[in-house]
């Protein structure tokens, strides 16, 4: 069994069929099913869908509603490499963790359709096809145009230094930067418009996605234990009403 297959032991039955598929076939032509954030815990199904039931949308805003506020601090002291080496597969206790792919393939492979690896490799994929869940385009990419997909971090690695990640070991910064709850593969000038933006200064552009968005960046945050500001809480609670 390869290294993906013994992690799937590990977060179950239905993970275990989903990513077993994934190594038995060089391209995946099917396109894997959206799923909403409250049906997706540990972040290991691909996508975002809308959440649009009444009891769905009350369920987001009890999440949102649990979330600390606090002011945002500096961002002094931070760079990328606060958080390990980019894309490294060095974290523990997170899935994909040590399975032998960086990251990024990690999650490319996750929600990618029609996904293909290089030769010989288990890890590496070339091409995929995207519907990318902040804009609603399909994006039909290969690694010749690499920054066309980027993998983005729902919650930024900079706004989480300047909200108390300054303040954790490393260990805890490896895994929120490299926890698929946390990693999203998205159009690259969707996640260049976002950068280290909180949802008070930016929100997905597709408005039907919004509530499932913030439902996300509320997961991680509660997860990890950081604060949002209070315009942030604000406007992520307007998203599901």
């Amino acid at each position: 069994m390869s290294a993906r297959g013994v992690f799937t032991v590990v977060l179950g039955a239905a993970v275990l069929f989903s990513l077993s598929a994934r190594d038995e076939t060089p391209a995946r032509a099917t396109a894997p099913a959206r799923v909403a954030p409250l049906d997706n815990p540990y972040g290991v199904q691909p996508g975002l869908a809308a959440v649009r039931s009444p009891g769905d949308r009350r369920a987001a805003t009890r999440l949102i509603g649990r979330l600390r506020v606090a002011g945002m601090g500096s961002k002094a002291g931070y760079g990328r490499l606060r958080y390990g080496e980019n894309w490294a597969d060095t974290a523990r206790g997170v899935p994909y963790a040590r399975n032998g792919c960086r990251t990024r393939d990690d999650l490319l492979a996750r929600d990618g359709e029609q996904v293909r690896y290089r030769r010989g490799s288990e890890c590496v994929v070339v091409s995929m096809r995207l519907r990318d869940p902040y804009t609603g385009r399909i994006v039909r990419w290969s690694k010749s145009r690499s920054d066309e997909v980027q993998v983005d971090h729902v919650v930024p690695l900079s706004y989480g230094w300047r909200m108390g990640a300054s303040r954790w070991p490393m260990s805890k910064r490896t895994r929120i930067a490299n926890d698929p709850l946390n990693l999203l593969p998205v159009y690259g000038d969707a996640n260049e418009a976002k950068g280290g933006s909180g949802p008070a200064s930016w929100l997905p552009p597709r408005r039907g996605i919004r509530c499932a968005y913030v439902v996300r960046f509320a997961q991680v945050a509660l997860k990890y234990g950081l604060p949002v500001t209070r315009a942030d809480k604000r406007v992520m609670l307007a998203q599901c009403r």
